[in-house]
């Protein structure tokens, strides 16, 4: 199922001649009922134009906001994982010399998961990393606990804490990746950005179209940018997973 918010350039597209439609279609019906205003009426009217238009500013200041901070909590958690995994990597020594050395080849695959879950853009090759990664984190799991079973002391539960942090933190990752602007939001955001350019074209004295293309575009530039930064994966603006990279580099083959 198409998700337009996963594609901010067609979000720009589609939202822009819209709202200039809105404006153009407020300028129309002001000519037909620009007699029946008075003075008073205007000025009445400008007051209301002027509160809706500080209503739309605020709304989108609010969803950019929202965004932003969605945006930082994924680099926080890719940050996260790195420290997760790279202090894993460390406690692995505290196993047995056979299970240590497994521990260690797996979490190198697991890190290959992990930067390949960031990078890529294709739903059919998540799926397949979504695959992978559950199964190289049931061997990660196994290859950690199956010595403090077998002999719990302080020393085991340690790497066995670490392992946990590291397949928690995926978790959570993927947790940030679903928080999203809710469609509801986007919906009652775009509904006041058509009656607003509705009411700038209706208190408009004269009809040019041109004219009317500014407030739409800005509008819809401010709607392309909060979608970039919304989505993971269709934006430019992305978590690159710089310190699963660095981390991968460190650990060899």
């Amino acid at each position: 199922m198409l998700n337009l918010l996963d594609y901010p350039l067609l979000v720009l597209v589609v939202s822009f001649p819209l709202l200039w439609l809105a404006a153009w279609v407020g300028a129309k019906l002001h000519e037909r009922w620009d007699e029946q205003m008075g003075e008073d009426v205007r000025s009445d009217f400008e007051v209301v134009q002027a509160a809706t238009l500080t209503l739309l500013g605020l709304i989108i200041g609010f969803s950019f906001s929202m965004a932003t901070g969605r945006y930082d909590q994924r680099k926080n958690f890719e940050e996260a994982e790195a420290n997760a995994i790279g202090t894993e990597y460390v406690r692995a020594d505290l196993l047995p010399a056979d299970q240590g050395a497994q521990v260690r080849k797996l979490l190198r695959q697991w890190v290959d998961l992990r930067i390949r879950f960031y990078n890529t853009r294709d739903m059919e090759d998540l799926r397949q990393i979504d695959g992978e990664t559950a199964q190289v984190g049931t061997q990660l799991w196994g290859a950690a606990s199956k010595p403090a079973m077998v002999q719990p002391t302080p020393v085991t539960a340690l790497a066995v804490a670490g392992m946990n942090d590291v397949l928690n933190s995926e978790g959570y990752t993927q947790a940030a990746w679903w928080n999203r602007i809710p469609v509801a939001a986007w919906v009652l955001m775009f509904g006041i950005a058509l009656f607003c350019n509705g009411l700038v074209g209706f208190g408009s004295r004269q009809l040019k179209p041109r004219l009317f293309m500014i407030l739409p575009l800005v509008v819809a530039i401010s709607f392309f940018l909060i979608a970039d930064i919304d989505s993971p994966r269709g934006g430019v603006i992305r978590v690159h997973p710089q310190n699963l990279e660095r981390l991968r580099a460190g650990l060899g083959e």
